[in-house]
């Protein structure tokens, strides 16, 4: 069983793991617990026996209105049976917090393996303690670590999406019903978690200004529903010619989306290292935290970063972000054009 539950660049990250296992164990039953928000993407995933979803929000909500502790109760009982069904030989704890330290408790399981020092105090569930990591170690590499000490063979990182046919064909009906053509795209991430990670709407606009002037590409602009706002700011400043596609697209349709994309300019978020899984080139844009550690995975790939001096600071709000709005919009489509160019040559 591995256990990584959120968030969505974390899940991207920990398929290696997975990929890894199932070469390596091609009979074994494996499972995963996963968090709400990341669950579309391993649904129904080819090398996955089981699909376990850890309704921390939904619990979350129940449990803030005493009237509803009854149906918090029942929803907890029933993960925790759920969870329970099956004994694993082994349970991989690859979050490291105290909320995969709770999972790992009441896993059924005869190793519970995971990293020393764990963050609030989640080793302490654990029967199976490898060194503490350098947190400097990129996060694809040291959740290989733990593959590795079960015998798996980790020499090829790969990022099974389990995207398939069908999530391609609900991409293609939606661009259809868009009236968006064939043509090549350009996708532009924007949004963040952290207010501190993301670039300015001016920039992201005459990004997409050039590419549509200069180069062909057609921007399109994803994202979850909450990151609406910001695209609208940047269609409007562009004023012309970029598709918004913010809260339109699943996890495995915006997989979808990637594979169709020339190359994606994105802030440190979760598509981005969705995007960097499929293998398209990404142009990502970093401030408050450090690409050693979570930058998109893979030699294709470029990272703009400022040396501000108080970068990386890991803030998730900051009064003046110089470190993000001080990269300049000609430095990133000189980042495009390189992508650009290397695809032509590729082909």
């Amino acid at each position: 069983m591995i256990i990584k539950l959120s968030a969505i660049g974390d899940v991207v990250q920990s398929l290696p793991v997975l990929a890894a296992l199932r070469m390596t164990f091609s009979d074994a039953h494996i499972g995963w617990v996963v968090g709400e928000a990341a669950s579309g993407l391993l649904d129904a995933h080819p090398m996955l026996d089981e699909l376990i979803v850890f309704p921390r929000k939904g619990l979350g909500e129940l449990a803030s209105n005493p009237a509803d502790w009854p149906k918090f109760l029942y929803k907890a009982a029933t993960f925790l049976r759920r969870l329970r069904l099956r004994d694993y030989d082994f349970v991989v704890d690859l979050q490291g917090l105290f909320k995969s330290g709770f999972v790992t408790l009441f896993s059924r399981g005869k190793v519970k393996i995971g990293f020393s020092g764990g963050r609030e105090l989640s080793s302490i569930f654990l029967n199976k303690r490898l060194p503490a990591y350098d947190p400097n170690e990129h996060a694809v590499t040291r959740y290989l670590r733990l593959a590795a000490h079960l015998g798996a063979k980790t020499d090829k990182p790969e990022f099974p999406t389990g995207l398939d046919d069908k999530d391609r064909a609900r991409l293609d009906q939606l661009l259809r019903d868009l009236g968006i053509s064939k043509g090549p795209l350009i996708c532009l991430i924007p949004g963040a978690a952290w207010t501190s990670k993301r670039w300015t709407s001016r920039g992201f606009s005459e990004v997409a200004g050039y590419c549509i002037d200069r180069l062909g590409l057609m921007p399109v602009i994803a994202g979850g529903a909450g990151d609406k706002g910001l695209a609208g700011e940047i269609v409007s400043l562009a004023g012309k010619g970029i598709i918004d596609l913010t809260g339109r697209t699943d996890l495995k349709m915006l997989a979808a989306l990637f594979e169709r994309t020339s190359v994606v300019v994105s802030t440190d978020t979760g598509p981005m290292h969705l995007a960097a899984a499929v293998g398209t080139p990404v142009v990502a844009l970093f401030g408050p935290t450090a690409p050693w550690r979570t930058g998109p995975f893979g030699k294709r790939h470029q990272v703009l970063r400022l040396e501000t001096g108080c970068s990386p600071c890991f803030k998730r709000m900051c009064q003046d972000p110089v470190c993000m709005t001080g990269i300049k919009s000609s430095d990133v489509i000189a980042a495009v054009l390189k992508a650009v160019k290397e695809n032509t040559a590729r082909a």
